[in-house]
């Protein structure tokens, strides 16, 4: 992947920021004060989690469906998500007055089905890990004349999730190393791709959940990898990746570094946030937080944002961590 293919990604996430600006809301770069004491650098969190609906997944959702042609609007969409992806379709379809369908995991959270209702989406269940219901919802799409949405092998849906990095970029020109949740590539693919663009420096930092590592040990590998999945508190960027999608080359190019964590440290990050900033964030971005702190001691005099891509946790979960 050449330098200009992740440049031409990051002109189309500056033409995206156009699109969707009445569908989006510019979420905040705040300063944290107690992370920045623990970890002796300038620590900033990008609150995703007050984005409309609860995550950064309504910026590609938004953009990708106002980039869709009369005849596809008509027929309307298909998705596959694991709850956030979901709840962002849903809401976008709403906005923009068209249907569609949104598959999701036997086991996505109560509180991510519910939101996705709560926009008005059709939700249907299928198989146990993310990719299946993909693959499912693509073939459900090309048997019933739909468009289908992917949730991060999307060029347009890539952008959409970019205008998160012109937002960092804008706030934050001082900016030395991200840090962000990775599942299917598609948040990191936007966002690297901005930030990279405007200053190649930048240190980009891939979080996975130990359980579920996919993208990681695909770069590692050279090639996507078919792995199994185990449960993680970081639904959002559990299961596998789609074979040839475009966020694999991306990754490879952009991210720098990845960093795993257990479970135990994702849980811990979860209730550091909850203590100190007084918001709710989910698992996934509880991923991107704790491996900034996995790797605190190699941050002093740095300045740092650590991507809160989601605030969607349930109350069991919740009590769980707590």
């Amino acid at each position: 992947m050449s330098e200009l293919d992740f440049t031409r990604v990051a002109i189309a996430a500056r033409e995206a920021a156009g699109r969707v600006a009445d569908l989006v809301r510019e979420t905040p770069v705040d300063y944290s004060y107690r992370f920045s004491a623990e970890t002796n650098a300038a620590v900033y969190c990008k609150l995703e989690n007050l984005q409309y609906t609860g995550s950064f997944k309504l910026r590609g959702a938004a953009n990708r469906i106002a980039t869709l042609t009369p005849e596809q609007l008509k027929a309307g969409c298909v998705a596959a998500s694991s709850g956030n992806h979901g709840a962002a379709v849903a809401y976008a379809m709403a906005k923009l007055g068209i249907t569609g369908v949104i598959f999701v995991p036997e086991q996505t959270s109560g509180a991510k089905v519910d939101a996705i209702r709560s926009y008005g989406g059709d939700v249907r269940f299928f198989g146990t890990d993310g990719l299946d219901t993909e693959l499912h919802a693509r073939e459900y799409a090309d048997e019933h004349g739909m468009f289908y949405l992917s949730p991060y092998n999307d060029p347009e849906v890539i952008a959409g999730q970019g205008t998160c990095g012109i937002e960092i970029a804008a706030s934050m020109p001082q900016l030395e190393t991200l840090y962000v949740a990775v599942g299917g590539g598609g948040l990191v693919s936007g966002v690297a791709s901005v930030l990279k663009s405007t200053n190649p420096d930048i240190r980009i930092v891939g979080c996975q959940p130990e359980a579920s590592a996919v993208m990681a040990h695909s770069v590692e590998a050279g090639r996507i990898v078919d792995e199994e999945s185990r449960p993680t508190l970081s639904d959002g960027t559990a299961g596998g990746i789609e074979q040839g999608s475009i966020t694999f080359d991306l990754c490879r190019t952009l991210v720098d570094e990845f960093v795993l964590v257990s479970e135990a440290e994702i849980a811990a990050a979860m209730r550091q946030f909850i203590d100190f900033e007084h918001q709710l964030i989910e698992g996934a971005a509880g991923v991107a937080l704790a491996g900034m702190l996995k790797q605190k001691d190699r941050l002093a005099g740095r300045t740092v944002v650590v991507l809160i891509c989601g605030g969607n946790v349930s109350r069991d979960t919740l009590k769980r961590i707590l």
